[in-house]
């Protein structure tokens, strides 16, 4: 089915997905602990799936854990405001799921169109 979204819940939409790839490239940027740890080796045959070691972890900076905390703020205020939208009343709730889910793909260039 296709929806006629508003201008302003596409354009939170956009922002959203613009947030979390941010969050995601910064995330993988830092290291992977917060506080600084000393590097460490799991026992042999430890869970097995899991890293055998880590190295030696510094820990996130002030302005890294501020950086953080904004984008995460900023992603939860997103989701808030888009679930929140009065858009969303427009359509019975059997239909939401699926509206939902076209919202999210909205952005998404269709068969043939080529991404800007």
């Amino acid at each position: 089915m296709k929806y006629e979204f508003p201008d302003d819940l596409l354009k939170m939409q956009a922002d959203m997905v613009q947030v979390r790839a941010e969050l995601h490239d910064v995330l993988a940027a830092l290291p992977y602990s917060v506080e600084p740890l000393e590097a460490w080796r799991r026992p042999e045959n430890y869970w097995r799936d899991a890293s055998p070691a880590r190295d030696e972890s510094p820990g996130w900076t002030e302005r890294e854990q501020q950086q953080v905390t904004a984008l995460r703020g900023r992603e939860v205020g997103l989701a808030e405001a888009i679930v929140t939208h009065s858009f969303w009343g427009q359509l019975s709730p059997d239909e939401r799921p699926a509206a939902r889910d076209a919202l999210k793909h909205a952005a998404e260039p269709g068969p043939g169109e080529s991404e800007a």
